[in-house]
């Protein structure tokens, strides 16, 4: 079994930053893609950023230019750093992790969520 843990979120106000942090721990062999999604209230849940193994990045337009993901694969970490934050990226934010076991199969694990809410 695989368990993810996020932290960092909480609340702030527009222009302000916060440093999400997501660690799986349990049965892991490897792990390839890291990444965050994000759901507001009535809205579906979206991609935020990804991370490969390889530190190959992709992110959501919304957030280009203002987030920024890394991973530290020592510690089997992923983390999210938000600028610039604005109101409509307030949601609750979810990080997931393609996991590959020692049977080499590969399962997508979720953590519980971490909210983070941007006042105007």
């Amino acid at each position: 079994q695989v368990q993810l843990v996020e932290s960092g979120g909480g609340l702030v106000q527009a222009g302000g930053s916060l440093r999400l942090s997501c660690a799986a721990s349990g049965s892991i062999f490897s792990i390839n893609g890291m990444g965050w999604h994000r759901q507001a209230p009535g809205k579906q849940r979206e991609l935020v950023a990804r991370i490969t193994s390889g530190g190959s990045t992709n992110y959501a337009d919304s957030v280009k230019g203002r987030f920024t993901i890394s991973r530290d694969n020592a510690k089997n970490t992923v983390y999210l750093q938000m600028n610039s934050l604005k109101p409509e990226d307030t949601a609750l934010y979810y990080c997931g992790a393609d996991v590959v076991d020692g049977k080499s199969v590969t399962r997508r694990y979720w953590g519980q969520g971490t909210q983070v809410t941007v006042s105007s």
